[in-house]
């Protein structure tokens, strides 16, 4: 990634990466990535892009899994990082890092193989430490915190609260069933929790948690 980190150059924002996964379908990823100043795409999206109307003004990827007519078609916005020790949505991330981006969404993570979805998800933590960033599936948004923080909600709101750090002692407000007497010892710890009103606190003093909140159920 040495290559990729020289790169330094700022984006026109809002900044929004399309990853590999199943195309977004909910009116809101759909939204944000037709407001989207500069849209990122892993190479194995950017056919299903294309498909929808949208074009790519960087592709990133280790160009296994995009055709050579593509390929050649957008010569200029390819970054080619043949590294496999990430995969194709990390090296997007460390694009956009590496271009001075503070802030993307990220559409498309999930939706097709579990395993990459789980992955995916789980990565967030890891790029928060660098960049704020979210992640917009067809049915919520994923959010990674490092530190206390509040987040906007509406009442009865579907919310999950996964912790990477075991043995995490948070203290909640704003959710239906409180957190402050849970031993996180295992991801479906405060999972299927709900929101009781336009707010949620949560305080902790180390470690890395993911918070899922549903979209609004008309």
């Amino acid at each position: 990634m040495s290559a990729l980190l020289k790169q330094a150059n700022n984006f026109a924002t809002p900044v929004v990466i399309v990853a590999d996964g199943a195309f977004p379908q909910h009116p809101v990823p759909l939204e944000i990535l037709q407001k989207a100043a500069t849209i990122v795409c892993c190479d194995g999206a950017c056919n299903k892009l294309l498909q929808h109307g949208f074009t790519p003004h960087h592709i990133v990827g280790d160009m296994d899994s995009i055709s050579p007519l593509l390929q050649q078609r957008f010569a200029a916005i390819l970054h080619h990082f043949p590294d496999q020790e990430t995969n194709d949505l990390t090296k997007a991330v460390k694009f956009c890092i590496a271009k001075g981006c503070e802030a993307v969404d990220i559409v498309g993570a999930t939706g097709c193989r579990e395993d990459h979805s789980i992955g995916n998800i789980s990565l967030l933590a890891d790029y928060a430490a660098d960049i704020r960033v979210k992640m917009i599936s067809d049915t919520g948004i994923f959010t990674p915190l490092l530190s206390s923080a509040a987040l906007d909600s509406f009442p009865e709101q579907k919310v999950s609260i996964f912790c990477l750090t075991p043995a995490i002692c948070i203290i909640s407000q704003g959710l239906k069933y409180p957190l402050n007497e849970v031993i996180f010892d295992s991801w479906w710890k405060g999972t299927l929790n709900k929101a009781t009103g336009h707010r949620i606190d949560l305080q902790f003093n180390f470690g890395k948690i993911i918070v899922y909140q549903s979209f609004y159920d008309k």
